[in-house]
């Protein structure tokens, strides 16, 4: 049986191979492979000779895809189950609708892209220093922070603290928590409501509390430069360790911007907060954050940030700026 069996698999036909999409540029270059994405007007196509390929759509002259698709248009139209096929810049899809190839916003949209639930991601980092000798010091500094996203709306929780002790004495003690719900207006508006809880023994405040809504706006929303801005009012409550505790109305401001720039799936970013006191408009509280964060290995990053905390009605013989440089591990999803 052996003897028969070994030629006759030896004779059989080898399997076929998928055939490859191709994708053909303006200017007559055409690229064999695997269309695996399309979103915000970039192409993604794997090939066997360069790799992964990111192709701007508004090069693309004509594609012709193998595989049934579900296509998400940009004017919210979803076209089920069709073979990607362009011509001369142009979608052809049985629905005769006149798309240009621009007009293709996502290719195979996850169900919350198409109002089927939410978005989850976030990140979770930790930096530690022990260093024993002439000087004992233990830094531990911590970042939370968890996004959950629909198309009509927005949770997010930022939780971050530090906690600092030299020779057995404590050189920091702080953490802050914002809990904020966005719904979306007509694009590119929104409205929120936020709540912020705050802790820092070495500026005095046992505890700041505040609450309010907002509105905002995301401007730009480009991988290689995004930025949203909002303003509010707000109710705040503060209470020290030493000095007479108070409340007060505030105005409050948040600039938010990230920028793939540096490439490889690293991201700068700045994150800015203000709070105004209305009773008071001498004091002001600014909260600035510049850092990157850079992918090591599958989902563990690693961050560097630059914290400066302006707040000038600190009480007598505490610096109103506080520098803070922090390096980080983490963990996204």
């Amino acid at each position: 049986v052996a003897l028969v069996a070994v030629p006759a698999l030896a004779e059989e036909a080898p399997l076929e191979e998928a055939p490859l999409d191709e994708v053909t540029l303006k200017n007559g270059s055409r690229i064999l492979g695997t269309l695996t994405d399309v979103r915000d007007g970039v192409l993604t196509v794997e090939t066997d000779f360069a790799g992964t390929l990111s192709i701007s759509a508004d090069q693309v002259s004509a594609v012709k895809a193998n595989s049934a698709l579900t296509l998400l248009m940009a004017d919210s139209t979803v076209i089920e189950d069709v073979p990607l096929v362009v011509e001369d810049g142009r979608l052809l899809v049985e629905s005769g609708t006149g798309y240009a190839v621009t007009d293709l916003a996502i290719v195979n949209p996850a169900p919350w892209e198409l109002g089927e639930g939410y978005n989850w991601t976030g990140v979770v980092e930790a930096g530690l220093v022990i260093q024993r000798g002439n000087t004992d010091t233990d830094e531990l500094n911590y970042k939370l922070e968890s996004i959950w996203q629909s198309t009509r709306d927005r949770y997010t929780l930022k939780f971050q603290g530090e906690d600092d002790e030299t020779n057995g004495q404590k050189s920091a003690d702080n953490w802050r928590l914002n809990a904020k719900y966005d719904y979306f207006l007509e694009d590119p508006d929104y409205w929120g409501v936020q709540l912020l809880l705050e802790e820092d023994k070495f500026t005095d405040l046992k505890l700041r509390t505040l609450v309010g809504p907002y509105i905002g706006r995301q401007f730009l929303a480009e991988p290689i430069l995004t930025f949203a801005a909002e303003v509010g009012i707000a109710y705040v409550d503060e209470d020290f360790v030493s000095v007479e505790d108070q409340d007060y109305m505030s105005a409050t401001w948040a600039f938010k911007s990230t920028s793939d720039y540096l490439g490889a799936d690293s991201q700068l970013y700045f994150d800015q907060t203000g709070i105004w006191n209305l009773d008071n408009t001498s004091d002001i509280i600014v909260k600035s954050i510049f850092g990157v964060s850079v992918p090591l290995l599958a989902n563990i990053s690693g961050a560097a940030e630059i914290l400066l905390e302006y707040d000038s009605g600190v009480p007598d013989g505490i610096d109103e700026l506080d520098q803070t440089y922090r390096f980080r591990l983490g963990y996204t999803w």
